[in-house]
This record gives C-alpha cells, sequence and structure tokens, in this order.
C-alpha cells in the first residue's frame, strides 16, 4: 500500500468502529476526524462525502465478517464440523468482531427503510451466508455424513436467522446465556440428522 492508501484504510477501519457504535446517521464527520486524528481536508481528499465514507465503512466490515466465515469453513473438515466451528465463533456476542457489536444487526435495524444501499449491501452478506451454509450442509447429505431428509437451504436459513437473533437478544439482555441456548438447540436438531459420529 502506498502512503495514501493506508491513510485512507486507516480512516476507514477508524469511521468504521464509529459507525458500528453509534450508526451512520448518529456520527458525524467530526467524530471521526478526531477518532482519526486527520484534517478534514485529509478526508475529503478520500472521500467526496460522509455517505462515501459510510458506504466503504460497511464494505470494510461486512467483508471481515465474510472473511471470518470463510477461513472457518476452509479450517475443518465435514458439514458437522464446520457449522459447530461457525457456530461456536459466535458464542460471545458480547465480545463481537468489531467493536460496538454485530453490525449485520446494527446496520440492518438502521438502514431497513432509510438506506437502500447500505439494505442491499447487507443483502448481499445475508444472500452469500445462505449460499454458503446450504453448500455446506448439502454436501453433507450427498457424502453420507447426513441424512437426506435435511432440507439443507431451510436448516441453512434458521441457523442464519437464529443466530443474527440470537446476538441482538444477547447484546440487549447484556448475557450470552440467549446465544448459548441458540447455540446448542441447532446443534442438537442438526445432530438428529447426523449418520456418523459427531465430532468433539
Amino acid at each position: 500500500m502506498s502512503k495514501a492508501e493506508q491513510t485512507r484504510q486507516s480512516i476507514i477501519e477508524t469511521a468504521a468502529v464509529i459507525f458500528n457504535e453509534k450508526g451512520i446517521a448518529g456520527t458525524s464527520i467530526d467524530d471521526v476526524l478526531k477518532a482519526a486524528d486527520v484534517a478534514k481536508g485529509c478526508l475529503y481528499g478520500h472521500f467526496e462525502n460522509k455517505e462515501a465514507l459510510a458506504y466503504a465503512s460497511v464494505d470494510y466490515m461486512l467483508d471481515k465478517i465474510r472473511a471470518r466465515r470463510v477461513a472457518v469453513f476452509a479450517k475443518h473438515k465435514g458439514a458437522i464440523e464446520k457449522i459447530h466451528a461457525y457456530l461456536e465463533v459466535q458464542r460471545n456476542p458480547l465480545n463481537t468482531l468489531l467493536q460496538g457489536g454485530c453490525p449485520v444487526v446494527n446496520l440492518s435495524v438502521e438502514s431497513d427503510d432509510t438506506n437502500p444501499v447500505i439494505k442491499k449491501k447487507l443483502k448481499a452478506l445475508y444472500e452469500s451466508g445462505f449460499k454458503a451454509f446450504t453448500e455446506v450442509l448439502q454436501e453433507g447429505i450427498d457424502t453420507g455424513e447426513l441424512s437426506d431428509k435435511l432440507n439443507a437451504a431451510e436448516f441453512a436459513t434458521k441457523l442464519y436467522a437464529a443466530v443474527q437473533g440470537g446476538i441482538m437478544i444477547s447484546r440487549i439482555m447484556n448475557t450470552n446465556k440467549p446465544m448459548q441456548l441458540v447455540i446448542q438447540s441447532l446443534k442438537d436438531e442438526l445432530a438428529t440428522y447426523s449418520l456418523r459420529p459427531i465430532p468433539n
């Protein structure tokens, strides 16, 4: 990276934390300038306006979430092991990947009816998540690890929705217990379709 690219990336990463904590609507350019310790001219040299910075920050946050899912799946073998590993990564919603909570939950609530661009970005993330989980589960069915009675697409949707709900409720209640219950329930249900010994 050139120095200019490093500066731009630093601004994005700093802004992402603030947007995630305060919301895009609740964040001012001055908030970002102060946290990033850059002059206004520097910031506007990289971003046309607050909206452009917000979109770049959202891309950064969602890319981190997507990359973590890909990395977790790449490290494990078998459908059940991959799903279990993903769920374990989600076990502590009070200690999230990005400061301020889960960006998917935060941005979903904020942008639902007010920002179609961010809503489109979130939709793409959801769709890639559903597709990834469906493919993992379908592979498990195809290889004989999971029963063909399992509907891969339906379980993928349930899993993704349950995890997002677990994150939101756990953070509101300030306890990881709701998420832990969600994880155990999903593991127990998936186990009913297992045709092989489940890895520890």
